[in-house]
């Protein structure tokens, strides 16, 4: 029941008058600590001593976007939806800076179009100081005409949406407002009337000048008419002023507006070039540090190889030598293994070869052929004959 909008409220602009602020930074005032325990239960009577305890204005700030008390107390404005006549006071209120600002600020977002203009163009002329609450945190001064300047011109403030208004001159075509009259026109006008006290009146010489025949014979309706004359011609001239004053303002808005986007454009596409760039640099250190990966991997892997290669040959080598020495050590063995005859054995075994041998030679000699055997006569002939050696 605490968040709901007063079921007498009319709707602002065909809606709820508290969804006129966005609904994430509602939450957040709801949530807020400050319009749990300072705004609970407060009428457009007692509203008005929580307005005049305000110091600064603002809308969220810090990393969580915590709300000010002023954006606070706008929320809470609409909700209970005061009278027009108590805004008004609020708005016409000299004595405290802070309650004109928040009713300036009620108004506008709730008010028509000519009750804006006609209420908050007034305070163009109060230059009084005034804090403002940026969204890190931090205060920064302003002024009281330069908050309302942004309100008639801006779409944001406070973090809140200000409903679209219609330009002065529009209004001015059509009728709905009368031009605009600068605060500085009754300066001016009383700087002519000085001036024109300050000029000698030669009504008492007594000869005939041409400068006093001039002022004795001026009648006081010509004197009136020409002072008619010239406020008219002063309050159209600063009308035009003021006018080419708003568009050529409008202009040079409309200029930085298109100045910025520029510089936001460039901006965008040096963050896309540094990003790219980045990106690039990545790719390539990404690729160099694989292919040096992929070197040291190779490398070890060679590395392994050799190792694996050295490895086996020295084993190789050590089955060589092992080989060979359990063939020393068998052979060792076995001529320690004899029988026990012992020298003469051994002797035995020595003369074995030159036996086989010689039995040998007398089995080829038994196998030999006859040399006067008729064939190998014959074959010796034609082997002579040939100019070949004969048969053995």
């Amino acid at each position: 029941m605490a968040n709901r909008t007063d079921p007498l409220a009319k709707s602002i602009h065909g809606t709820n008058p508290q969804n006129l602020v966005e609904k994430i930074v509602r939450s957040k005032i709801y949530q807020s600590t400050y319009w749990k325990e300072q705004c609970f239960g407060l009428t457009a009577e007692t509203l008005v001593d929580k307005a005049m305890e305000l110091d600064h204005t603002g809308g969220t700030y810090g990393g969580n976007r915590k709300p000010t008390p002023f954006l606070c107390l706008a929320l809470k404005m609409l909700q209970i939806q005061p009278d027009k006549d108590i805004v008004v006071e609020f708005i016409k209120n000299e004595d405290y800076k802070y309650v004109r600002v928040l009713g300036a600020f009620y108004l506008r977002l709730t008010a028509t179009v000519a009750d804006v203009y006609q209420y908050l163009e007034p305070l163009y002329n109060d230059y009084r100081k005034i804090r403002h609450k940026l969204s890190d945190g931090k205060f920064t001064l302003t002024h009281v005409d330069e908050f309302i300047d942004d309100l008639l011109t801006k779409d944001y403030s406070c973090d809140t949406a200000l409903p679209r208004i219609q330009k002065r001159w529009v209004l001015e075509t059509s009728g709905t407002l009368e031009p605009r009259r600068s605060a500085l026109e009754d300066d001016f006008e009383e700087e002519e009337e000085d001036k024109e006290d300050e000029q000698p009146m030669d009504i008492d010489e007594p000869n005939g000048r041409e400068k006093h025949d001039h002022y004795r014979g001026r009648s006081p309706t010509r004197d009136r008419d020409r002072e008619r004359k010239h406020e008219r011609h002063h309050r159209d001239r600063d009308y035009d002023r003021d006018r080419d004053y708003g568009r050529g303002w409008e202009r040079d808005r409309d200029r930085d507006r298109e100045r910025d986007r520029d510089r936001d454009r460039d901006r965008d596409r040096d963050r896309d070039r540094d990003r790219h760039r980045i990106r690039d640099e990545d790719y390539s250190r990404d690729r160099d540090r694989a292919r040096d990966r992929d070197g040291r991997e190779r490398e070890r892997r060679d590395r392994d190889r050799g190792r694996r290669r050295s490895r086996s040959r020295s084993r190789s080598r050590d089955r060589r030598e092992r080989d060979r020495e359990d063939g020393e050590y068998r052979r060792r063995r076995d001529r320690g293994s004899a029988s026990p005859r012992g020298h003469a054995e051994d002797g035995g075994s020595r003369d074995e070869p030159k036996k086989r041998k010689e039995k040998k030679e007398k089995k080829s000699e038994g196998n030999a052929p006859d040399p006067n055997d008729p064939e190998i006569i014959e074959m010796n002939k034609l082997r002579a004959s040939l100019g070949l050696k004969p048969l053995k």
